[in-house]
């Protein structure tokens, strides 16, 4: 009874906030399926790779990103920091290295990986110098069949 309501309550919190990265790639999965959306999920090494923080702020962060992102995507964010500080629990690196051994096989930072509701990839891209926030929807849906 305890983990349903844990699972409703990540539910729950996931479809107000669905712009934001997922808790867990299993709630992902669960809100592309029920919502029919593609999953983007991004590599990131967030407190070491300059790229993967220079993607996330000028482009993730945007409010143009988000506001579109809430309406037709899934979020998640497999991170990887190396600071003692800004580690993640055992269970959470467990599960994104899970994931980078099925998707980031050769440990690219940053990668976004575009997935559909069944985990096959639909296209994948990285940091892209210079673009803007539409470009780089654009660019994502153009991995969207």
């Amino acid at each position: 009874m305890k983990y349903l309501l844990i699972l409703l309550c990540v539910f729950g919190f996931s479809v107000l906030h669905a712009q934001e990265s997922q808790g867990t790639f299993k709630a992902a999965l669960a809100q592309a399926d029920a919502e029919d959306k593609p999953i983007v999920l991004i590599f990131s090494g967030s407190d070491w790779c300059a790229p993967c923080i220079k993607l996330k702020k000028s482009i993730f962060d945007t409010e143009e990103f988000k506001n579109y992102a809430a309406e037709h995507y899934v979020m998640y964010v497999a991170d990887f920091p190396r600071k003692k500080a800004n580690q993640l629990p055992e269970e959470q690196m467990g599960i994104n290295k899970t994931l980078a051994a099925k998707y980031n096989q050769k440990g690219y930072f940053p990668l976004v990986v575009v997935l559909d509701k069944d985990e096959h990839v639909l296209g994948e891209t990285g940091f892209v110098a210079r673009t803007s926030p539409e470009n780089y929807i654009k660019k994502l849906n153009g991995f969207i069949k």
